[in-house]
């Protein structure tokens, strides 16, 4: 296979090379067929499964090229096969990306019904527990979760909760939620405004520990000058606070620190739930949606029935997507039966 060669057009043969926005994927990549192979290790024919359905992962991208009002070529992807592995890092990323896209989405809507509401951005933990006792402490934090929710105090309109696992230094397991909280109008000077003191007290009433769990809440604030007319916060505070509730589950390093690690952490979370909704946003968008890993990330377009196409194959060897003639000329053939 090439590895500096020019297409006839002066391309690069590569991904990365003619869509820099599309560098991701060979990272991501990269990153999956190291956790194949910490799933080989792992022994039994559940992790072999794993592995190879990560080792098929996303092997070949389709794109769409499409023309931009300025005359560059865009890229769209059209075509990709996903294992859809909990912990494959290629799907954590599209899943994250889907995420975003879907709250954005959703967002003016939420806007227009609750134009005055505030984004709050609340980080709850418990103390590290052994990896064993993943599962048993996220079901006993889920609960308390639930109580505090149905707390009168609680002062949320609606929420998106998501679930993070950081691995220590030591190889135990820190659980910790992501909470994105749409408030009511007022509460800042209202008699539901609750202090960092007083989450931290709440949280503790709830999960019923014999300690006072480390928290995190601050208001979602827009950068000095990005108020609108209307007093809405701006976009990009949003955003960042999205990125930090949609974040990955697990982080790839620590998915690839140790195999043992992995293999038990997989035991854990089988079947447990990553994301929920709640309360008024349950009405713009849900979890349990269909995943689109291809679409998910971008906003829907039309096809046209004169696209050209290039398809992308990974090679292990270099570690990067390359054009592959022959998969570009099959995709072609099969729509045009």
């Amino acid at each position: 296979m090439p590895t500096s060669k020019k297409s006839e057009g002066g391309d690069s043969w590569y991904l990365s090379d003619i869509s820099p926005s599309d560098k991701p994927w060979d990272l991501h990549r990269a990153q999956s067929d190291e956790i194949q192979k910490l799933y080989d290790l792992c022994g039994g024919d559940g992790y072999a499964r794993y592995a190879e359905r990560i080792r098929e992962c996303s092997e070949w991208l389709t794109y769409a090229l499409q023309a931009k009002d300025d005359g560059e070529l865009n890229l769209r992807l059209r075509e990709a096969r996903f294992c859809r592995v909990r912990h494959c890092p290629v799907c954590q990323w599209r899943r994250q990306q889907m995420w975003r896209a879907r709250f954005f989405k959703a967002l003016p809507q939420v806007q227009e019904k609750y134009p005055t509401a505030r984004w709050v951005f609340l980080t709850l933990t418990v103390r590290n527990c052994e990896l064993s006792e993943l599962r048993a402490t996220l079901t006993w934090m889920n609960a308390a979760w639930k109580k505090l929710t149905e707390r009168k105090v609680f002062p949320a309109l609606g929420f998106i909760k998501s679930v993070e696992v950081t691995r220590a230094v030591n190889g135990t397991a820190h659980p910790h939620f992501h909470c994105l909280m749409l408030m009511p109008a007022g509460y800042f000077s209202s008699q539901k405004y609750i202090t960092q003191a007083n989450w931290g007290t709440l949280w503790q009433s709830c999960l019923k520990a014999d300690y006072t769990p480390m928290i995190r809440v601050q208001a979602v604030k827009p950068k000095k000058g990005t108020l609108n007319a209307t007093g809405d916060t701006s976009k990009d505070a949003i955003a960042h606070a999205v990125c930090e509730t949609l974040k990955y589950s697990v982080k790839p390093e620590d998915l690839l620190a140790d195999p043992e690690w992995l293999g038990e952490l997989t035991k854990q979370l089988q079947k447990t739930r990553s994301i929920s909704i709640g309360g008024c946003l349950k009405e713009f968008f849900s979890e349990d949606e269909p995943e689109d890993l291809i679409n998910g990330d971008i906003e829907e377009d039309e096809k046209t029935e004169d696209e050209s196409y290039l398809t992308f194959e990974w090679s292990n060897q270099i570690k990067r997507y390359q054009k592959s003639i022959e998969k570009t000329a099959r995709f072609r053939t099969f729509l045009d039966k």
